[in-house]
């Protein structure tokens, strides 16, 4: 991934020198516990343990001769032990997928903590300004038309909700991706043994799988990056929101715009949701990865390589991707103005036609037959837009609405009170009781 995208946290795990780093911290796991098994002898471990070291520039040297990384990396390796006998017992009994998906393993672990704590912190923030705005009145909008009132805070309150969900999702592709595979060649576990594997795996901190191929079967992998995906569908979601309310003839939220900022090289008026689109953007490169996860599911027989180029790309770029739009949307989030005097005036300006659905239900309630009241209210809704006037006004001089409600019912019927009344009950729901008791 581009350096523009990668925040420096997780731009050293998917470096060079540390994935060389857990291919030898699988290897020395391995000769470790082999030799405690009697295999290897420990002395020879203890030297590897002691000297293996690694060298990205040596082992990229060997690779462009002999065109295997990982018979470059062991070369290379091997080199830096000194001592022969030692250096002998490097990769003892392994096959290169042992050291490639156990320590491919280790790195996806590495990177999904950090996008478990990005998506905590994102949730976080979401909840504070969900309830800093949970009384303030805005227009709800289906199709994109006004719709029915609902407050900023329902909004947020949903993205909270929904940020919840992708974070247990996340945590339960990672897990499943948190195992590691020292079964040989075609998953036989011919040369070590089961016992053998769990111990190096264990040693690793990861589960054993309890059966693979000669690589560990794709379906977590296509699970992990489609939930990357669903993630950053969401946080698209957020932004395509605050896009829509920032334009200008809504203008009710503004996502930050810096002191000396400029959103124009022709127009100096101009502030944009650029870091909003960005977000757009991005997640549409990983949705895309989470189609070639799942290509990636279906190899030839034991094994095949055609998996191996797909995630040298798409695992490093869904997750550096994710990670920065985590971190970028939920600065947004935190730092973005709004306007509650634009909201409520937005939502008073089709003067109260967004009363009603609940004129037809009140209407019927007090004993109006449902299609006739259906038809008067549509017919003053369709008036009022027409011709920009009060809906509120028309209903009121309508003698067939003024049969079976008074002044007081239309009262009851316009007012926006009532529409929020189950605010406080849906927060209750979003950030349970006591916590909504405290606010």
């Amino acid at each position: 991934m581009i350096a523009r995208y990668t925040r420096p946290e997780i731009g050293r795990v998917w470096s060079e020198e540390n994935k060389f780093q857990k291919w030898l911290d699988v290897e020395l796991a391995a000769a470790e516990t082999l030799a405690e098994a009697g295999i290897v002898p420990r002395a020879a471990a203890a030297k590897l343990r002691e000297r293996a070291r690694i060298d990205v520039a040596r082992i990229n040297e060997i690779e462009a001769k002999v065109r295997h990384d990982v018979i470059a990396f062991t070369i290379a390796v091997q080199e830096t032990v000194g001592d022969p006998e030692a250096a002998r017992w490097l990769h003892y009994g392994l096959t290169s997928n042992d050291v490639v998906d156990t320590a491919q393993a280790l790195l996806i672990r590495d990177a999904s903590r950090l996008i478990e704590k990005g998506l905590a912190h994102f949730g976080q923030i979401l909840e504070r300004r969900a309830w800093e705005f949970k009384d303030t009145p805005e227009i709800g909008r289906t199709h994109g038309i006004h719709a029915e009132p609902i407050t900023f805070g329902l909004k947020i309150a949903n993205w909270y909700a929904e940020n919840h969900r992708d974070y247990e999702r996340f945590a339960t592709a990672a897990y499943a991706m948190a195992v590691g595979k020292i079964s040989g060649a075609v998953g036989t576990c011919t040369h070590l043994g089961p016992d053998v594997e769990q111990k190096i795996c264990a040693k690793l901190g990861l589960s054993a799988a309890p059966i693979t191929s000669q690589v560990l079967e794709r379906d977590r992998h296509a699970q992990y990056v489609s939930a990357l995906a669903i993630i950053a569908a969401s946080l698209e979601r957020v932004a395509l929101e605050i896009r829509h309310l920032q334009r200008t003839e809504v203008r009710e939220v503004e996502e930050p715009f810096g002191g000396e900022q400029r959103g124009s090289s022709a127009m100096p008026h101009k502030r944009n949701p650029v870091s909003s689109e960005q977000i757009c953007g991005l997640a549409r490169i990983v949705r895309a990865n989470s189609l070639a996860a799942a290509e990636n599911v279906a190899l030839w027989h034991e094994r095949d390589i055609s998996h191996s180029s797909v995630e040298r790309v798409i695992l490093p770029d869904s997750t550096i991707l994710v990670d920065y739009m985590l971190n970028r949307t939920a600065w947004i989030v935190e730092n973005m103005k709004v306007f509650p005097q634009r909201m409520l005036r937005n939502l008073n300006a089709t003067q109260g036609l967004v009363f009603s659905g609940q004129l037809l239900q009140d209407l019927v309630e007090h004993g109006a037959p449902r299609e006739d009241a259906y038809k008067w209210v549509q017919a003053h809704a369709m008036a009022a837009w027409e011709s920009e006037s009060s809906f509120e006004d028309r209903i009121a001089a309508d003698p067939n609405v003024r049969k079976f409600l008074d002044d007081k019912a239309l009262a009851h019927t316009f007012d926006l009170r009532r529409q929020l009344r189950a605010v406080d009950a849906i927060f209750a729901r979003v950030f349970g009781a006591k916590k909504s008791a405290a606010q």
